[in-house]
């Protein structure tokens, strides 16, 4: 199973295992990591699941969709690497992934 790392504001990691095709989201949900709180439950109709890509994952992870990016006008602190964490599925190809989550969700 691939795997997730989650590094909270005060550089906190938690390292998790994603069941493939679960999003970024469902697996911080399922593992109760703080700082995602998807409160749409993935639909893409909010922005507390609001995450930074780390650097070296932006361009395997790809850019926001349209709607991604509309949602993300409601963030905290939108960045370049800003996504929805419900918008990122986990395939063998982002084993490893790093995501940081914001100071707060907006």
């Amino acid at each position: 199973m691939p795997s997730v790392t989650y590094v909270d504001a005060d550089g906190e990691q938690r390292t998790v295992e994603a069941a493939p095709n679960a999003t970024v989201m469902e697996v911080a949900l399922k593992h109760d990591i703080p700082g995602i709180v998807g409160e749409c439950g993935g639909a893409c109709a909010c922005a507390t699941c609001h995450v930074y890509v780390d650097e070296e994952w932006v361009d395997r992870v790809g850019p926001a969709e349209d709607m991604e990016q509309g949602m993300l006008d409601f963030a905290f602190d939108v960045r370049e690497n800003s996504r929805l964490s419900c918008q990122i599925f986990m395939t063998p190809e982002l084993d490893g992934l790093i995501v940081h989550t914001p100071v707060r969700q907006g």
